[in-house]
Order: C-alpha cells, then sequence, then structure tokens
C-alpha cells in the first residue's frame, strides 16, 4: 500500500527562541513545531528576518524571490534550520525588518509606525505558502496562525488566493489585537467587500486579530478556561460577541514547556541539582538565594517568589496592597521583574523598608530566574487574567508549589488543595483581591507548618507532565479534523 504524504503545515509566528523572543509566544513557537514536527507532520516555521533571526540563521540559503503588492514591499524567503532541527522560513526583508529596536517597538519603545505593513507582509506571505499562489515548489496542507501578528492571512485565504488551504489562529492574549486605520486596508490589499463587520472591521477600525477570529476554520487559545473565559464579556475584549457565535470552532489547549531546559535535575545555574526524592538538596538553593538576595536566614520562613511583568493584569497592586498582611507573617517575598514605574518604585520602596523580608530585582535575568524557582518555597501568581501562564508549571516542576489566582491557564494546571486531596499541586483562589490572596496564603502556611504534607505537595507538581508532547496530540487531532472537513 501506498504510504500517503505527511501533511505540510505552515506555522507563521512573529517571534520564535531563541531568534527572537519578548514573552511567552517565542517559546511556544520553538517547542510545540518541534513536538508537532515528531508526529509525522512537514511543519516549517515562518517568520521575518529581524536581525537577530538573520545574524543566528547560520546557512540561510534564498528560495523565492518575493513580489512587490498593492503596497508591500518585494522580499526574499530564506531557508534555514532552527535549533531544534525544525525547518525555518525566514522572510528577510530589510525596509521592514532591519531595525534597532526591537520585534515590535522601536528604541523608544514605542510601536512601528508601520507595524500594520511588516505584519500585513508576514501575513500575506503565510497565506500565498498555503495556496496554489505559493512562491515555493512546496505549499501547505494548512496554516497555523499565532495572534494578531499572522492573524490577517485567513483574509487573504478567503480573498482570492487559489485553492486555499484550511486555517487555524491560536489567540495567546486577545487583548492584543493589531488595531489600525482603515485607510491602510489598500496597501494591505484587502478588498472592499472585507471592509465591514463580517469581515476585517471593528469599530471603525481594521483589526488583524478580529480577521483571523472572522476568516479562520478553527480559532484555539492557549488554555481550555480562557477559551471559556473570552466568550464573555470580562474577558472578551470586545470580541466576545464573535467568539460565541464561533464557539463550535472554538477550542482550548494548554500550552507545555521545554522540560530540558527546565529540569532540577540538570539545571547549570543550581547551586545544588534535586529531583522529588532528593528535595533535602532543594533546601540548599534556599539558603544560598535567601543570602544572595540579602533576606535574613530565617529557616521557619514560608520564601515566596514572583517572576512577572509588573503591570495591573499581573496583580501587582494586589500584591502590594496585601503586602502589610502578608509581612506580619513569617513570611519573605522575592520579585523580578521589570513593568510600570509606579510598580517599580512601590516594589522598591518595599524592599527599603523590609530589607530583610523583602527583595526586588528590576529587570530580568534567566539565571536568576531558574535560581528563584528551585530556591523559593512558593511561587505567587495573583493574575487578573492568564491565558496560559508558564511559570506555574515550571514551579509545580521544580517542586514549588504554586499560588495563583483560578483564572486561564492557572486554574487549568494547578491542583488547588483546598479541592484536590491528596492530588493538590498548589493554592488557588477566586477573587481578585488583596483579601483572597491573603487567605490562600495562609492555606500555605497553614500546610507548610508541616512538612511531611508540604514535600507530599511539592512532588505531586514534580510528577505532572507538562512537556510540549500532549499540547501537540491536541493541535495534532485538531489538524486531522480540519483537513477532513476539507
Amino acid at each position: 500500500m501506498k504510504r500517503l504524504a505527511k501533511p505540510r503545515v505552515v506555522f507563521a509566528t512573529p517571534e520564535c527562541t531563541p531568534w527572537a523572543k519578548t514573552g511567552g509566544l517565542g517559546d511556544v513557537s520553538a517547542g510545540l513545531p518541534e513536538a508537532l514536527s515528531a508526529l509525522d507532520l512537514d511543519l516549517r516555521v515562518l517568520l521575518p528576518g529581524y536581525p537577530s533571526v538573520r545574524a543566528a540563521a547560520k546557512g540561510a540559503r534564498r528560495v523565492a524571490n518575493l513580489r512587490a503588492e498593492f503596497g508591500l514591499p518585494a522580499a526574499t524567503l530564506l531557508r534555514a534550520r532552527l535549533p531544534s532541527g525544525v525547518a525555518a522560513l525566514i522572510l528577510d526583508c530589510p525596509s521592514l525588518y532591519a531595525r534597532k529596536g526591537g520585534p515590535y517597538l522601536d528604541v523608544d519603545g514605542k510601536d512601528y509606525a508601520d507595524n500594520a505593513l511588516r505584519f500585513g507582509l508576514l501575513s500575506r506571505v503565510a497565506a500565498r505558502l498555503a495556496s496554489n499562489d505559493s512562491p515555493l515548489g512546496w505549499r501547505a496542507d494548512l496554516l497555523h496562525c499565532n495572534d494578531w501578528h499572522t492573524a490577517l492571512a485567513p483574509a487573504y485565504l478567503a480573498h482570492g488566493l487559489p485553492a486555499p488551504a484550511p486555517s487555524l489562529v491560536t489567540v495567546h492574549n486577545l487583548a492584543f489585537q493589531g488595531i489600525f486605520d482603515l485607510g491602510v486596508a489598500d496597501a494591505l490589499g484587502l478588498p472592499p467587500d472585507s471592509l465591514k463587520p463580517d469581515g476585517v472591521e471593528f469599530w471603525g477600525r481594521l483589526s488583524f486579530l478580529k480577521a483571523g477570529l472572522f476568516y479562520a476554520d478553527r480559532i484555539a487559545t492557549v488554555s481550555p478556561t480562557y477559551a471559556r473565559e473570552i466568550r464573555s464579556k470580562a474577558f472578551g475584549c470586545g470580541l466576545e460577541g464573535l467568539l460565541d457565535a464561533r464557539a463550535d470552532r472554538l477550542v482550548g489547549i494548554l500550552n507545555g514547556i521545554d522540560t530540558r531546559v527546565w529540569d532540577p535535575g540538570t539545571d547549570v545555574a543550581l547551586r545544588r541539582n534535586y529531583g522529588a526524592d532528593s528535595l533535602d538538596d532543594k533546601a540548599a538553593n534556599r539558603v544560598t538565594l535567601q543570602a544572595e538576595m540579602g533576606l535574613a536566614a530565617d529557616e521557619g520562613a514560608l520564601v515566596v517568589g514572583m517572576i512577572t511583568r509588573l503591570t495591573d493584569q499581573k496583580g501587582i497592586d494586589l500584591v502590594l496592597d496585601a503586602l502589610p498582611a502578608l509581612l506580619e507573617r513569617p513570611l519573605q517575598l522575592i520579585v523580578l521583574g521589570a513593568g510600570e514605574s509606579r510598580f517599580e518604585q512601590a516594589l522598591r520602596d518595599a524592599a527599603a523598608n523590609a530589607p530583610d523580608r523583602v527583595a526586588v530585582v528590576v529587570g530580568f535575568d534567566e539565571v536568576l530566574a531558574h535560581q528563584i524557582e528551585a530556591g523559593v518555597d512558593a511561587f505567587l501568581m495573583p493574575s487578573r487574567f492568564e491565558p496560559c501562564g508558564l511559570n506555574q508549571m515550571y514551579s509545580q516542576r521544580y517542586g514549588t508549589p504554586p499560588i495563583v489566582r483560578a483564572t486561564g491557564g492557572l486554574a487549568d494546571s494547578v491542583v488547588d488543595h483546598a479541592t484536590g486531596g491528596d492530588e493538590a499541586t498548589g493554592f488557588a483562589f477566586a477573587d481578585a483581591t488583596s483579601a483572597a490572596l491573603v487567605e490562600a496564603v495562609d492555606r500555605a502556611l497553614a500546610v507548610f507548618a508541616d512538612r511531611d504534607a508540604w514535600r507530599a505537595i511539592c512532588r505531586n507538581g514534580m510528577a505532572r507532565d507538562f512537556s510540549w508532547g500532549a499540547s501537540a496530540g491536541a493541535y495534532r487531532e485538531v489538524y486531522r479534523a480540519m483537513l477532513a472537513a476539507r
């Protein structure tokens, strides 16, 4: 019997670790394609040729010249291999991507004025690769888009490209929608009949993400709970009506993590490696971290860590409001993060007022992030909303029970001690209030006082499988359904 060809997939993304990363999307765009490629798929990652990408993509070779279209410039398509071995297609267009700033913001932290064109071109090329207008001898059977930066591609597939493949859009954070003036539609080559509510128009403007949600064959989010939440007014960011109308096409798939990078048994950043059967060695990392952070060498204190963006979304104001009450308890707090200046200053002030109890590092340090995950007793994530979250998974893998607000991926990945019984992996609270946060910490402190009970929770978390295999398997089933429907 003749063996069927592998399904061909274009995975379009604005960033991919380690070549370009601003957040969790970069990690997803590295880990998920690698796991999917192991499931008998011919998958290629498409991303822009930022300077960091061009520098890292050793041996990249040109495979296609791309014509100028509409108001979009000509470009070149390069082929290379990611460090994982997954094939990468690099969209090389120096006029759009060779910038001194980051992928989305200039050196002053402002959006590039031409972001509509920068990611319109990325979307256009992604769509062409998933149609009979592919500039390569290869064309995709399915297009997987990620966030607003590639979400215009399903609109292009719906308007004029020959033999369009089915498309899937994964929403990593609905709050970022890629909204621009409708006047840019001509330069993007969008036809007039797409510039309406049943199309790309959103309250008199053009929304890349809305386009994807309207035109894509399937929509995914990065956790099952978030998929339900975004159909409500509280979480829908104005798109809840559309998402509710397309609920039969919407699925939530929890992200995974790179369990090779995040492994307390082999992590070179740690003072001492450890596992579920050697939690005494975790204590050595705690002692080292307390000393390096200038905290008191208090064996009885619950050392709580945070690694986060300092924004309202992440609940930093709840932590600051709760801090006076928390410091009445046997607790120390370590925070690593950056964000809004008001939160940065408030945390610095808290550390100055209680230097033996509170330590704050403004910025980001990858090595320190690993040391915090291993060295603290518990990890705090009081997010107002959290599409998926990764640190709560890192924490469980490192035997560090998370204390989380029960929202999005936090609700899906942490088993609360109050309801989870012998399977508990952490502590969850429902209300976005400082009082609810303190109550959850008090529950953690009560269990922490019982060494055996605490270690049971630690080991439960370390036994969880948060690798990319489960996520990839779920996406593979969605792909199969999409291809079967076509």
